[in-house]
Parts: structure tokens; sequence; C-alpha cells
């Protein structure tokens, strides 16, 4: 892999003052303008999709399969915001006694983004595709273990078009990006990561007076009640928990099961999970991705040995597989507060089963959690579904489907799953001074 070294005091400067000097001309742009970027931008992507596929698999291990899909939603997120902007950025009159009074949206400046390495691409699109079309200008600190993916976006908006300055990479260490923080020409500041990076981020924004988003961990709970039709379930369990090698936030990590199905449930689930092969990325009968570094996987079976050690049952996977970076899908049942595999978030393949006496129990052992990200609840009663997705705490629950986010919803959490929100309307007004006028 190519080393990427980090820049010094002097390229930070050079990248930051190149952002400032061009915010003015990129949020002075027609709406019209900056939607024509957004468009080429996606055009540009499709256009280099066997190349950005690539440099995913290569730097953390994602199915080729899987990034050919992510790379399709980052291009249709641009299309999406180019398309919607004008009607989330329009002034919104307000009634009042003023002869004239409303609510006007305008850019805030430079927003510095702080992005992981599961979803090299679609992170940072769902953050740069409205903060561009809001007149924003971005410079990006991406995952280390992502350095040409991050190099690669920006290539495609210089492809694209996109004016110098406008996006720029910083390749920078933790202590360069609390400096960058705190630099006056950045003004806020966008995380998606751990619950650890959240605190420092937001510690140090909040020293230095600067808006934050945050969109952390998640434990998220899949609820199955007992009226759910199994042959639907399952497979969108098997899909939401070992989709990315289960190394997503929102993916389902909690299988809260009603004892009356509990065992036929199970028995299903191990079935279908037992099928997901390892292998290469690359080829089309991989079913299971390689987690993106051995340090991950072996703090993954740490917290599958603890849980072991105080009762869970290993149903299949469980141990290691040969290289060093691969977890066979793996299944825990009998999960039970005091376990890992309960209380904290298990960052790769391994699912825990939590059995439950009925609905009321499970909402609460849905809630039972300082992670509040998504949650999915399955039943073939929607209303019934409706009223528990209204009782758990989260940023979403979705109904018979599984989380994902969409550009046409908010997306974030609660809890110690972070706040603020990204996409749809809610997203594009983050970075923005919402201005009232009052004319009398």
């Amino acid at each position: 892999m190519r080393r990427h070294e980090n820049i010094d005091e002097a390229g930070i400067e050079r990248l930051l003052a190149a952002a400032d000097t061009a915010f003015p001309a990129w949020a002075g742009l027609a709406l019209a303008e900056r939607g024509a970027s957004l468009h080429r931008i996606a055009a540009v992507m499709r256009a280099r999709r066997e190349w950005l596929a690539g440099l995913m698999t290569a730097e953390m291990g994602k199915l080729r399969r899987e990034a050919l899909g992510e790379i399709e939603k980052s291009a249709a997120a641009c299309e999406y915001y180019a398309d919607h902007a004008a009607d989330y950025l329009e002034d919104q009159p307000v009634r009042t006694e003023a002869s004239k009074s409303y609510v006007r949206y305008e850019p805030i400046g430079c927003v510095l983004a702080v992005m992981p390495w599961n979803f090299p691409l679609w992170q940072v699109f769902r953050f740069l595709a409205p903060a561009l079309m809001a007149g924003n200008v971005a410079v990006l600190k991406h995952a280390t273990n992502v350095p040409r993916c991050a190099d690669a976006i920006a290539e495609v908006l210089a492809e694209a078009g996109v004016p110098v300055g406008v996006f720029a990479v910083l390749h920078v260490d933790n202590e360069q990006t609390a400096a960058i923080i705190g630099d006056p020409r950045i003004k806020a500041v966008t995380l998606t990561g751990s619950e650890r990076a959240g605190r420092s981020i937001a510690a140090t924004a909040g020293k230095h007076l600067k808006k934050c988003v945050l969109e952390l961990g998640g434990s998220d709970p899949f609820v199955v009640l007992d009226d759910a039709d199994l042959d639907r379930v399952v497979p969108m369990a098997v899909l939401s928990r070992f989709g990315n090698a289960g190394q997503t936030c929102i993916a389902a990590k909690r299988f809260i099961v009603v004892e009356a199905i509990a065992d036929a449930f199970v028995e299903k689930f191990v079935a279908a999970t037992g099928k997901l092969s390892t292998g290469d990325p690359n080829a089309e009968g991989t079913g299971l991705a390689p987690m993106a570094r051995g340090d991950l996987r072996d703090q993954l079976h740490q917290q599958v040995q603890a849980s072991l050690a105080l009762g869970a049952k290993p149903l299949v996977g469980c141990e290691p597989g040969q290289g060093e970076t691969v977890y066979p899908a793996s299944i825990l049942d009998g999960v039970k507060p005091g376990m890992p595999a309960y209380h904290e978030e298990l960052f790769g393949p391994v699912a825990s089963v939590i059995r439950v006496k009925d609905e009321a129990e499970a909402i609460r052992v849905a809630n039972d959690t300082a992670f509040g990200l998504g949650a999915s609840v399955w039943t073939a009663d929607k209303a019934r579904g409706d009223a528990v997705a209204r009782r758990i705490a989260a940023g979403a629950c979705f109904v018979n489907a599984i989380v994902r986010s969409d550009v046409r919803l908010p997306f974030g959490g609660t809890k110690t799953s972070g706040f603020g929100r990204e996409l749809a309307e809610h997203g594009i007004h983050e970075f923005m001074n919402i201005k009232t006028v009052y004319v009398d």
C-alpha cells in the first residue's frame, strides 16, 4: 500500500488559505451552477467506477459489488441535492405583524469533515453533496487506512471542474486535526466515527465555539415479534448484520426475538449465515468481506471470547479464520446483560441473539443500551410495528425494513450515537446560518 506522509504546517496553511479564498466565489454562484457541478461529479464517479471500486477493495477490503453500489449511491446523492437544494434553501416566509418577515439560509464557509474508512466514498458524499450545494467549501481528514480513496475524491471533483479550493484533502494526524479545528477559517466540523473520537472532536469544537455534527457508533436492535414472517425476516437479518463484513454503524447487531418464535428464527438464521463464504472480495462468489484491519478482528474476537466466558453460546463461527483479517459470519445465542455482546458495539460479523418473553420486554431490551442510532421492528401487523417503533429511542426506526441511510430522510442518532442530522432538508441546514429577516 502506498504510504502517505502527513502534510506539514505550510501545506495545511496553503490548503486552508485556498479554501478561504474560494468560498466567496463558490457561495456567490447561482444554485443552478453549483448543481451543474454536482451533476458532473456524479457523471465522473460513474465513468470511473471500476477504478474507484478497486481502490475501496484494496484499502479496506470491501466486496467489489458493495463498492460499486456505494459509488452509485454517492453519485445519486450528488444528483439529488443538485435537483432539490433550491426547494430546501428558498426563503421561508413567516407571518408576523411586520410587513415582511422570513427565514433565510446562508452558507457559513469552510467545514472540516473527519470521516471513517468503512464507507470511504458514501460517508464523505453524504456530507459533501449538501455542503457544496449550500455554498460551503470543505476540507477532508479521512481515515488513515483509506488515503487513496480520499485523494480519489479530490481527483473526481477536479475532473468535474470544481474550482480549486472548494474541496481539499488533509493528510494529517489527530494533533494536527485539533489545531485545524481551532483555525478561524474553519467554521464547523462534522465527524462520523467512534464515541472516543466524538468526545474529542466535540470538546475541541466546543472550546472554539464551533458547530459540530457527530454520527457515532450504534448497537442497533433488530426486534422480531411473534407474528413475524421468518422466511422474509431471516434474509434481511443476514443482509443487515453481515453486509460490509458487519462493519457498519447501522447494522443490526442485537437480535431481540420473542421466545414464541425464537427457536424457529435461530434455526433459519444459523442455516442462512452458514452459507456465507469468506474469500477474495473481488470474486463474485464471496459472500462475506474480510475485516478492514487485523487489530479490528482481534478486538472483535476478544469481545466474543469474553461473552462466551460469561455464558453466551456459539452457534456458528466465533473463531478467527485463515488470514490476518478474516472472521467468519458468527452468531452468539443466549446473550444477556453483563456480556460485551449485550452492551458493546460489535463492529464486525457477529450477531447477538437476545431472547425475550414478549413485546414489552423486547422494547425494554431494545432501549437498554447507551446507543441510539437505528432500530428495526419485524411484524405482520404494520400498525403494531409503528406503535413499537415510536417507543424505541433511536434516531431512526424502520418497520419491516433494514435500517439504511436514505438521501430523502434525515440521518443521525441520539444518546451516545451522536447528535445533529445529515441528509434530506435537515442535513443541508446543519451548516448554514439560519437567518431571520424582519421588515417593518
